[in-house]
């Protein structure tokens, strides 16, 4: 024990806390980010299931459905009067002002319109070298004809 040397351990305490603390900032600021996300997700989850059902609204209420009434055979949708419906939806809600660079897809197959509805989240908290408006997207339908 005489030739052992002590070594000073003062300050390696300091250390560790500085150390604990960055990664509980790192973790809180996950935490925050993920929740501007999924609130961003969820409104745009709302703006998708809505002109889903405004442009199957559109695209299946064609003069032919006034005049004649819907009858035995399924609604005939219109691709184009569907996209009008979900693009005039979109413009009347305000989702563009809400979500600036709102862009949206329409497709209708066979029973179904489909809407996808994809905005830039800015995140509340940014990190060196991440995207700081990465694009979320949600994505509904409306069945226009559930027998079928």
């Amino acid at each position: 024990m005489c030739g052992e040397v002590r070594r000073d351990e003062r300050g390696q305490t300091s250390v560790l806390i500085v150390g604990f603390a960055v990664v509980l900032l790192i973790l809180i600021a996950m935490a925050i980010d993920a929740s501007a996300a999924f609130r961003h997700r969820q409104s745009l989850t709302n703006l998708a299931d809505g002109a889903a059902l405004f442009g199957a609204d559109a695209g299946a209420s064609g003069r032919d459905v006034y005049d004649g009434g819907i009858g035995q055979q399924p609604l005939d949708v219109t691709a184009a009067a569907a996209r009008a419906g979900v693009a005039r939806y979109l413009g009347t809600v305000g989702a563009y002002r809400d979500h600036p660079g709102l862009r949206y897809e329409v497709t209708v197959r066979d029973d179904a319109v489909w809407v996808t509805v994809t905005a830039p989240v800015d995140l509340p908290l940014t990190f060196p070298g991440v995207d700081g408006s990465p694009r979320v997207s949600a994505t509904s339908r409306a069945v226009i004809d559930p027998d079928g």
